[in-house]
């Protein structure tokens, strides 16, 4: 029986149990239409029989799609077109294999997405609805359910999604990132026909305003394509750019009724002198009374205010219980309070204060009228602002007839207010309108709680004459929040009034939804569930409603399109044209090609430059080409039928094919379709005239061949060639010898198949694919009689010449302005003795300049007999910059009578002159390499002992920990920080060298603070071995070099020691390697000093700049150190004195002693040596204290680049003994609103008890009444004198000071303490204020954070004149 593969094994039986039974076919499709699907694959398991057409047939059903919409296509290879859906060809004949997995891709088809099948169009056959269920390709289904969390997933849209207008015929908006609560209002504004009718009515003048600024004109815009559009979406950003919005505020979450205000006021400004000047109060503004009654005379006190919207409690405050309908929250509104006891009123009647009830009347309720739902409020339990999500209901129709003023004339007892709806608009006086509360109030909003007189908040019956019909409401709009009082999302449920259907605006989707989805938005929790048990009662429900007043006489009826104004029309049409013009440009986008376009530029620095090629699908090859063309600035440069595009791997540097033959084939059938990326790029390759063009073929792969010259010592540039796979080795050398003009008899291939690794290719029958060669490949070949053919591969010169090209690596050394005029006498040794130079001789002193300049000669020189070089194609160009200098072979010996000081044909040479001119530093000299160096002796205890490490040495240096070898010229050890494994004939670089050494993983002075520059023997590092080294003068480009300072260009061998280095730079610098310090450069120009002489340059690589300076380099044990004074009564308690070096073994007090003459020098501090201390340094915080007999490296760690402070001492020093405990103390007098200075504590013990007697001491404070607390954060601790006495944890339950929640255990530690029985100064508050502002002056200016200022949210704000302007005087 043949097993059927499943998706997720994907197996194929490769032969088939019962021949009788016909092979199937896998196929496996990706569909490559969706973002969401490219990830996911489709698996069909066919007969081998099925046609290609019954094959599109499956596909469609399983993917979900309309058959004849999509493109189906081989996915291993982009040069076939699509498969044709009409054919009746077999699988197998079309190239399908049986048994093996067939990859195809599903792709759009002519730039159109694949059009979703319907549930009608589907099959109802069991089958179809397994494989919907199985997997389902497309769009995902909307849940319509308001307030479900799929009903908003995600902010982010894809653009084909906005494309087709939703089932329901409405249009949505497009979340721009935070802007939820801004489409909420827009949708509500545009489903009210009264507003919308009226926008259109206005009319925009060009003449007057620029479009983009003006706010009623991009609402129209907005407006007209929602009604109008075709898209499921549309863009809000017009809109909020003509708010004077920039990209920031659409991370800006707001609160929609505050934007409804703001909106509101602004078109009110820019609909001044217009007939809808007066359209926002019309409609949304309503009128009430604010009045105080005398409860003994009557006097009643009145005033009329307007109002936009109605806030309306959900709790009142203090009460456990919320309102549980709107109708009960605005009886609430209009409960009058009494004002009594403390709050009487003074009566202007009765001349003194009285008993008086306070309280709203409704004096006129507008045409459109909206609640607000205070659901966020402050919890002062745990002061965080909160959201109420308590159950709230509203009606569908609400009643405000019993709301209603119904004293309509002024009665005599009263007395009338000017009208404050100027200067109140949109907002309530009383103190119910506002969203602020005091602590000290027993109720809130005005609301009596207690249930005695509950039978008061039943408002009394309305005089039966009104006609309160006139007053019943109808809701339409619901604004809903989903989230906490921190942020969440908007949406609106929209009721239409063409067909009474609501509907839910979230964002770009639009769907239909039902009375109990409106009823779910009342909050609260339904059934028998827990008051807070569901997600959906916590954080979703109504925030803002909307009423429409039913009046037939008013309601008016959205504009059809035929009933626009004219102008209206005018834009409708103007839209339309825009809309389709974006949308043929949108085709013409889903139709181009975009594709990575190279091209090696004849004239811009021969450099690979690389730009990008959007051509359409349907344009031809030499289009294409022609467009490249201009597109890499060729005109005048190339004739253009020399330039031709073939397809190219960027990656592996490879040419994958030419296209001969096919100037006139589309690009989109060349490219493989349009794709949003290609596994692959084009090359527009370019010829001399006299040139052909060499065809690439398919399945050729690459070869860069660099011909060698023993003779020389030079790799040429590389030349290159195509071969084939399965060619043999001795067919793959007559290439070569074709392309080189070299004899392929004596022609020795070397395959460089990656770094550090060379293989001899040597068997002739051999294949190149058995050999390890690839897309692209690099060989280097050298054909020449000499005997070292006969040599093994690892010990020719061939080998060795390759190896040096590998690691060798071209450096931007930075040399000091000028010499520092020590003593140093660089000696010519003119066949005579070092000691015949007098060191007082004027011409044996060479400065930095006469080197440079004998440099410069001398390379002009070798220049002329050994031609120019060029960079390799490894580096920035084609050939090495050392590939035409002579390597030194090992018999050579260096020329005694040599001048030069340049190190390039023979770096011998150049040790000679060093160690001759320095005198035998070191002990020793270079011209006899025989002569052992007096170097110091080191136990294994001091090799053990080196084990601090530098964190800034981990940057500059190799991340290796061994200290590999490699043999060089003579067969000595030299340093490698790396190699492969060895085989047989091939090479790695260190095959040799490790051959009869063992590797050693720790070194001698891996961890010291610096190395020695000796090895055991005692011989000087840099001369028992040679690597190659080469400088020459170079100008920098930016001209930072001038001004006197000089650089050098040197090319040197990465697998060079620093110590070798630095000596081979002495010439240069002019100084010996001891006195200058090494700096590596990183690309944000910071420096790090390399100190570590035995480490490798191996994490050096090529560019790589280096800044030499002058200065004692550090010997073996020595650290660099910052010393830093800690003055802990400072603004700023961290001041920089002085750089030093202190040494292992050394005492405190010798450091201290070598300090004292830097300070008095640099510093200008005259301190004496029992007056000042050094402290461990963490940061910015104190710690240790060093005492004077503590030594480093013993009772010290020390490491390199380390940080100490000095502090200055007021007396004698108190430490005495590592068991005492140093705490910096701070007192708070809360009566002063002020903190003293520091003073020090020393204890005995770590007890409390000690601590609060110490500190009893030295302030006064009882012992019983003193409180002590523990600093937090970096020193010295600030913290606003507003925040110390309640925000500390003052006077800890413990016994110890080193046990939590203190964890003192280190000198340093910052302690705060109070008198418990000082209570803090009463400020006013213009008293406080200005404290704050001190207070945050102070703490900005120490960098420490301020607290006790909460976050300010970025205020709404709608810019009149199309752009924010800066308020010199905001803060």
């Amino acid at each position: 029986m043949e097993m059927v593969p499943s998706e997720e094994n994907q197996l194929v039986l490769k032969e088939v149990e019962n021949a009788a039974e016909e092979p199937r076919v896998l196929c496996i499709v990706q569909d490559t239409t969706n973002a969401k699907t490219v990830n996911e694959r489709l698996t069909l398991n066919l007969p081998a029989s099925t046609t290609l057409s019954k094959l599109f047939e499956d596909v469609a059903h399983k993917a979900g799609y309309v058959n004849g919409t999509f493109d189906l296509a081989w996915r291993k290879t982009g040069d076939m077109g699509p498969l044709d859906p009409s054919s009746e060809m077999s699988l197998t004949e079309s190239g399908f294999e049986p048994g093996k997995r067939n990859f195809l891709q599903l792709s759009d088809k002519d730039g159109e997405q694949p059009q979703i099948a319907s549930d009608e169009s589907g099959t109802a056959g069991s089958s179809g609805l397994d494989d919907r269920q199985e997997r389902f390709i497309g769009p995902l289904p909307r849940d319509c359910t308001v307030g479900c969390s799929s009903d908003y997933s995600s902010p982010s849209y894809s653009y084909s999604s906005i494309l087709n207008k939703s089932d329901t015929g409405y249009v949505g908006l497009v979340n721009q990132a935070m802007t939820c609560y801004l489409n909420s209002l827009l949708q509500t504004l545009f489903m009210t026909p009264e507003f919308r009718n009226a926008l259109y009515n206005w009319e925009f003048e060009e003449s007057e305003e620029d479009p983009v600024t003006s706010i009623p004109y991009q609402l129209q815009r907005l407006f007209l394509l929602l009604q109008t559009s075709k898209k499921r979406a549309i863009e809000t950003t017009d809109v909020t750019r003509s708010f004077g919005w920039d990209s920031s505020e659409a991370w800006q979450q707001h609160d929609v009724q505050e934007l409804c205000r703001v909106m509101f006021d602004a078109l009110e400004q820019k609909w001044k002198q217009t007939e809808q000047a007066d359209l926002i109060n019309q409609l949304y503004q309503g009128k009430l009374k604010d009045y105080v009654r005398c409860l003994e005379c009557g006097y009643e006190s009145w005033r009329i205010d307007t109002y936009l919207d109605i806030p309306l409690v959900i709790r009142p405050f203090g009460a456990s219980q919320a309102y549980g309908s709107v109708e009960e929250a605005l009886q609430a509104f209009v409960q009058p309070e009494t004002l009594d006891g403390a709050n009487q009123y003074f009566c202007e009647r009765c001349k003194k204060k009285c008993d008086a009830r306070k309280g709203l009347r409704f004096l006129h309720f507008p045409y459109l009228l909206t609640l607000q739902l205070k659901r966020f409020d402050f919890d002062y339990t745990t002061m965080h602002r909160i959201k109420l999500n308590d159950r709230m209901s509203f009606p569908e129709e609400l009643d405000m007839g019993p709301f209603i003023d119904v004293e309509d004339e002024k009665s005599p007892q009263t007395e009338s207010c000017t009208d404050s709806g100027a200067e109140n608009e949109g907002s309530c006086h009383s103190d119910q309108m506002s969203n602020d509360f005091s602590a000290d109030d027993g109720v809130d909003e005005g609301i009596c709680l207690d249930s005695a007189s509950s039978t008061e908040r039943v408002l009394k019956p309305k005089v039966p004459s009104l006609n309160t019909s006139s007053l019943t409401f109808e809701l339409f709009s619901v604004m809903v929040h989903s989230g906490s009082a921190a942020g969440g999302h908007y949406y609106a449920c929209i009721k239409s009034f063409s067909d009474g259907q609501w509907y839910s605006f979230n964002d770009q989707h639009v769907s239909k939804i039902t009375q109990e989805d409106i009823r779910k938005t009342y909050g609260g929790s339904s059934g028998s569930r827990g008051y807070y048990s569901s997600a959906f009662a916590s954080s979703t429900n109504a925030y803002m409603l909307i009423y429409r007043l039913k009046d037939p006489s008013r309601n008016a009826k959205y504009l059809d399109c035929d009933d626009f104004p004219e102008h209206i029309k005018h834009l409708v049409q103007r839209e339309k044209e825009s809309e389709e013009q974006e949308k043929r440009q949108r085709e013409i986008e889903r139709n181009t090609c975009k594709i990575k376009l190279f091209c090696m530029h004849p004239v811009k620095m021969m450099a690979m430059m690389e730009n990008k090629l959007e051509v359409h699908k349907d344009k031809t090859l030499r289009e294409a080409t022609e467009m490249a063309y201009k597109l890499m600035e060729l005109d005048g440069v190339v004739p253009l039928d020399c330039c031709r595009l073939v397809k190219y791997d960027e990656f592996h540097e490879y040419l994958e094919r030419s296209y001969e033959g096919e100037d006139d084939t589309p690009m989109g059938l060349l490219l493989g379709g349009v794709k949003s990326s290609y596994m692959f790029d084009l090359l527009l390759e370019t010829r001399r005239p006299e040139q052909v063009f060499q065809p690439y073929k398919p399945g050729e792969v690459m070869v860069k061949v660099h011909v060698v010259d023993l003779k020389t010592d030079t790799v040429a540039p590389p030349v290159s060639i195509r071969a084939y796979l399965n060619q043999s080795i001795t067919e793959f050398k007559q290439l070569i010898a074709q392309a080189t003009e070299l004899s392929a008899e004596t022609m020795r291939v070397v395959l460089e198949r990656c770094y550090n690794d060379l293989r001899l290719l040597y068997v002739p029958n051999k294949t190149l694919k058995a050999e390890g060669f690839f897309r692209s490949n690099k060989v280097f070949v050298e054909s020449s009689e000499s005997p070292d053919h006969q040599v093994t591969f690892t010990d020719s010169l061939l080998w060795k010449l390759l190896d040096r090209h590998g690691n060798t690596i071209r450096l931007f050394v930075s040399l000091p302005v000028q010499s520092p005029g020590t003593n140093r006498t660089i000696c010519q040794k003119v066949g005579g003795d070092p000691e015949e130079c007098s060191e007082g001789s004027k011409g044996n002193r060479n400065s930095v300049e006469t080197i440079l300049e004998e440099s410069t000669e001398k390379l002009k020189n070798l220049s002329l007999q050994q031609g120019s070089s060029t960079s390799d194609s490894q580096k920035s160009s084609d050939t090495s910059d050392f590939e035409h200098i002579e390597s030194p072979s090992p018999s050579q010996e260096p020329d005694s009578s040599s001048v030069s000081a340049v190190v390039a044909v023979d770096n011998r040479e150049l040790e000679n002159r060093i160690r001759v001119a320095s005198g035998g530093s070191g002990g020793g000299t270079y011209s006899d390499p025989e002569t052992q160096f007096p170097g110091e002796e080191r136990s294994d205890s001091e090799v053990n002992n080196d084990r601090s490490t530098s964190s800034v040495d981990s940057d500059i240096l190799s991340s290796s920990h061994s200290s590999d070898t490699l043999c060089n010229a003579d067969s000595g050890p030299i340093q490698l920080a790396n190699g492969l494994d060895s085989h047989s004939i091939t090479s790695s670089r260190r095959s040799k060298a490790n051959e009869g050494k063992k590797e050693t993983w720790d070194t001698a002075e891996e961890d010291s603070g610096t190395d020695s520059e000796y090895d055991e023997n005692g011989k000087s590092k840099a001369e028992s071995y040679y690597l190659y080294f080469r400088a020459e003068p170079y100008a920098q480009e930016d001209g930072s070099g001038e001004g006197g300072q000089k650089c050098v260009l040197v090319h040197v061998d990465k697998r060079i020691t620093l110590s070798a280095f630095k000596q081979n730079l002495e010439p240069f610098v002019g100084v010996t390697s001891t006195q200058f310090k090494v700096f590596r450069v990183y690309a944000n120009n910071q420096e790090f000093e390399s100190v570590r002489l035995n480490e490798t340059l191996s994490s050096f690589s090529d560019d790589n700049k280096i800044t030499i300076r002058l200065g004692r380099a550090l010997k073996k044990g020595e650290y660099r150190v910052k010393v830093y004074q800690l003055l802990v009564n400072d603004a700023e308690p961290c001041k920089f004195l002085v750089d030093t070096v202190f040494a292992k073994g050394m005492t405190v007090k010798q450091s201290k002693e070598e300090l004292m003459p830097q300070l008095k020098d640099q510093c200008k501090l005259d301190l004496n040596i029992d007056k000042f201390r050094l402290r461990k340094k963490t940061w910015k915080n104190p710690g240790t204290v060093f005492l004077d007999y503590h030594v480093y490296e013993e009772d010290i760690n020390i490491s390199s680049n380390w940080e100490v402070f000095l502090e200055v001492l007021d007396g004698p020093e108190k430490m005495k003994s590592m068991s005492q405990l140093a705490v910096l103390t701070r007192r708070w007098t809360p009566a002063q609103m002020k903190l003293e200075p520091f003073q020090e504590v020393v204890l005995e013990s770590s007890s409390v008890e000690e601590l609060k007697e110490k500190l009893s001491e030295i302030s006064g404070v009882p012992l019983e009444n003193l409180e002590f607390a523990k600093g937090r954060g970096t020193f010295p601790c600030d913290i606003s004198v507003l925040e110390i006495h309640q925000d500390l944890d003052w006077n800890p339950k413990v016994s110890t000071l080193n046990v939590w929640p203190l964890y003192i255990c280190d000198d340093g530690a910052v302690v705060f303490y109070r008198d418990s029985t000082e209570e803090p100064m009463e400020q006013s508050e213009d008293e406080r204020n200005e404290l704050m502002k001190r207070e945050s002056s102070r703490l900005l200016k120490t960098g420490h954070r301020v607290s006790y200022s909460p976050r300010k949210e970025k205020a709404l704000k709608i810019y009149l004149d199309g752009g924010p302007v800066k308020d010199p005087g905001q803060d």
